[in-house]
């Protein structure tokens, strides 16, 4: 009896295989799509995005999902078109469809974040923009344990507050993140039993990125001191921490309907209210309160200078804050843009 063209081609499963589809299926299966529905993966070649890719392809159809994939092309790097199209090439044999190559501009004049955070904000922009062109409910994304527990390390490096240790969400708003809880190993693991062959991107072992020496100095050198584990101890750590996060935003918000109003030079916040706060939540109702007003980010330090106008009130006439204007008055704190003069 001939056998049938279609088991030739298909991998052998093995526990790596295995463990990256039975995680893209968990993640569709969690409400991520609906049957008939359009996800996109993001795909770049490499080795996480080309697991995801082969994951989602035998997934999706299963759970009556169509899957597709995006491909950004940087242009950072000479040759970039070409790794672009051989990617493109790779999701259509995968059955992928519709397969997309979007091709951006990277500010080289990158700003403070630099050009790893220009390229981020191209990249972003252009998967939302296929997402949208398409119809696509859902972009899931390649990132994989080992890259949350660079992002845990980076934010405790740079003291830049618990946010910053929450690292990356498996779910914000269509992109998702199925393998947060797949080690680096299992996705290039994936592509080899599937005869799949990645790209190896340059970038990710040139020394003059942060993120790169974390990933291949400074985790090495924790996991020899300290033992093994400290990759997934650092991704349990950001969980923890995003649950506490999420609690106390949800705090945060029903408090904020019950002390701040709109006051004529801009919106006020009752005094009383923020000094009878934890801390925590007074420093989290004066940085949404500013954001959600004015656009603007507070760093640790001036959210405690407005702070200090309720817990350290001397009399002093305010603070400037960013294109904004702090003081105190009639038992409220007024924020309001500040004067051009």
């Amino acid at each position: 009896m001939p056998s049938d063209p279609s088991s030739e081609r298909r991998p052998r499963l093995t526990p790596a295989i295995a463990d990256v589809r039975r995680a893209v299926r968990s993640a569709l299966h969690d409400g991520a799509a609906a049957e008939g529905q359009l996800v996109l993966v993001a795909l770049s070649g490499g080795p996480d995005s080309l697991a995801l890719a082969a994951a989602t392809a035998f997934e999706a159809p299963r759970a009556g999902i169509r899957a597709g994939a995006v491909i950004v092309d940087h242009g950072l790097q000479q040759g970039s078109a070409r790794v672009a199209a051989r990617a493109a090439e790779q999701a259509s044999a995968l059955g992928l469809d519709p397969v997309l190559v979007k091709i951006v501009d990277v500010a080289r004049d990158a700003s403070a974040g630099g050009p790893e955070a220009a390229a981020r904000d191209a990249r972003y922009a252009a998967l939302d923009a296929a997402a949208t062109d398409t119809g696509a409910v859902a972009i899931l994304l390649g990132h994989t344990l080992d890259d949350q527990a660079e992002t845990v390390l980076l934010g405790l490096a740079r003291g830049a507050g618990a946010a910053s240790l929450h690292g990356m969400a498996a779910v914000s708003g269509r992109l998702l993140r199925p393998l947060l809880g797949i080690r680096r190993a299992a996705t290039v693991a994936a592509c080899a039993d599937a005869g799949l062959e990645p790209w190896g991107d340059p970038h990710n072992d040139d020394p003059s990125f942060t993120r790169v020496r974390v990933r291949s100095v400074v985790l090495p050198v924790i996991e020899r001191e300290l033992g093994p584990g400290i990759a997934e101890a650092l991704a349990r750590t950001a969980e923890q921490l995003r649950e506490d996060g999420d609690a106390l935003d949800h705090m945060v918000e029903e408090t904020i309907e019950e002390i701040v109003e709109h006051a004529e030079a801009g919106i006020a916040i009752s005094v009383g209210a923020l000094a009878a706060n934890p801390a925590a939540l007074r420093h989290r109702i004066i940085r949404l309160v500013v954001a959600s007003e004015f656009g603007v980010s507070l760093s640790r330090a001036q959210t405690l200078a407005a702070a200090a106008l309720v817990t350290d009130w001397h009399g002093q006439k305010g603070v400037d804050l960013p294109g904004i204007r702090v003081v105190r008055a009639a038992g409220s704190l007024v924020f309001s843009a500040a004067s051009d003069e």
